[in-house]
């Protein structure tokens, strides 16, 4: 089967190599791809929403099945256009998709369908909004309602924070123009739920979770990930349970209800509260980083996944029990202004899998092009010896312009 790939990231990379392990695999493309990538499928220069684009390459070139990675694909509506053309693709259509690219959308139907969530309101005037958050005690958790890159998320410690981010968000447009979303702050450990979802049909996946904060010790500015493991301790079976039946499959249930089924994967991003499990956030997609950490515990061949899900198909999926730790490479700067085009050195000395999340080639060489750089997977018995791997190959890489957390795993390796 020739199979293309929408997307550039470290995502599209390790959806990318688990494909290179499928025997049914004739020939990867991916657009537009990175340097990493570049080195187990095709490149294509088309732009990830060039959606019609996109249709006529998979259809001039035979294309077999098409894997969507990112939200800005799908947000654009390239699962609707294929699918018009008669082409096989993996994603939710547009209207699917709203369960990410509205917040607003998420929480309604959440509220509708009563599927466990933080309380909320939703605002499109900074007055109002202000004065609601005001009357209220802190910390206030505000979201922009659209696509934000993983950025449109702010927990305001103070109101001067609060308002800072009211204004970036309703009054300077720093997202694009939108809505706010104002929500209670709930407490306790967050952990990412991916699901590959058939309509009605839920498949979980392994768990894992990811560090959002730039720096050692959760602190510094949020992120879109600084770094992922699986699996996790502290999270029961009996948790997991109730996160599927009570989360998972009632948002599936509820998606068919409303005249948009859910296709592809949806990404619970959930919260384990004194009063249950609570949904934070839904992606439509693979995580990032989080996939970097799943998909090499997957033992299934992924085409077969793929192809279920696609065709309204039952599925068998099985997964491997060792532990992979993940941590994110960025740019010196990353998530503000950085610089780019810094030569990376020793990648060839690297002993576990480095997945490109923002790099390009120039000439022989490989440089920096992206706030997250690298994605650096160690693997072993426990998560601790998994994290000493990724730590060991972190070191065998020099660049002069990279930064990176020593603590992902903390949460699990302190309470273990």
């Amino acid at each position: 089967m020739k199979i293309l790939v929408i997307g550039s990231g470290g995502r599209e990379h390790a959806i990318v190599d688990a494909l290179t392990r499928s025997p049914q695999v004739e020939k990867i493309w991916c657009a537009p791809g990175n340097a990493g990538i570049a080195r187990q499928a095709e490149c294509v220069a088309i732009r990830e929403t060039e959606v019609e684009r996109l249709r006529d390459f998979a259809a001039e070139n035979g294309v077999g099945l098409t894997v969507v990675g990112p939200e800005a694909s799908l947000a654009a509506g390239v699962v609707d256009c294929f699918r018009a053309a008669g082409l096989r693709i993996f994603g939710p259509t547009k209207a699917a998709a709203r369960i990410e690219s509205s917040k607003e959308f998420a929480k309604d139907l959440m509220a509708r369908h009563g599927i466990p969530t933080a309380g909320y309101r939703t605002f499109s005037d900074y007055g109002e909004a202000m004065a609601y958050v005001s009357s209220r005690p802190l910390p206030a958790v505000l979201k922009y309602d659209g696509l934000a890159a993983g950025k449109g998320v702010v927990i305001a410690q103070t109101m001067e924070e609060a308002g800072a981010a009211l204004r970036d968000m309703l009054l300077d447009d720093k997202f694009g123009k939108g809505r706010v979303v104002v929500e209670d702050y709930l407490e306790g450990p967050e952990f990412s739920l991916l699901c590959f979802v058939s309509g009605r049909r839920v498949w979980p996946m392994v768990l894992s979770q990811d560090h959002k904060r730039a720096y050692d010790g959760d602190r510094g500015p949020n992120t879109g990930g600084m770094g992922a493991y699986s699996p996790l301790p502290f999270i029961t079976e009996e948790d997991e349970r109730e996160a599927v039946e009570r989360i998972m499959r009632p948002v599936a249930e509820a998606m068919v209800a409303e005249g948009a089924p859910f296709e592809g994967v949806l990404y619970g991003g959930l919260m384990k509260t004194a009063g249950g499990i609570k949904v934070i956030e839904f992606n439509a997609r693979f995580g990032d980083p989080e996939t970097e950490v799943v998909l090499p515990r997957l033992k299934s061949d992924i085409v077969d996944i793929f192809c279920a899900v696609a065709d309204g198909r039952d599925a068998r999926i099985e997964w491997d029990d060792v532990p992979a730790l993940g941590i994110v490479l960025a740019s010196k700067g990353y998530p503000g202004s950085y610089e780019k085009g810094y030569e990376i050195r020793g990648l060839d000395r690297v002993e576990g899998t480095v997945y490109h999340m923002g790099t390009k080639a120039d000439g022989d060489r490989i440089v920096t092009a992206g706030g997250r750089v690298l994605f650096v997977v160690g693997r072993g018995a426990t998560l601790a010896e998994a994290r000493a791997a990724a730590l060991r190959d972190v070191e065998r890489i020099e660049c002069d312009n990279l930064f990176h957390r020593t603590d992902i795993g903390h949460w699990a390796l302190e309470n273990e």
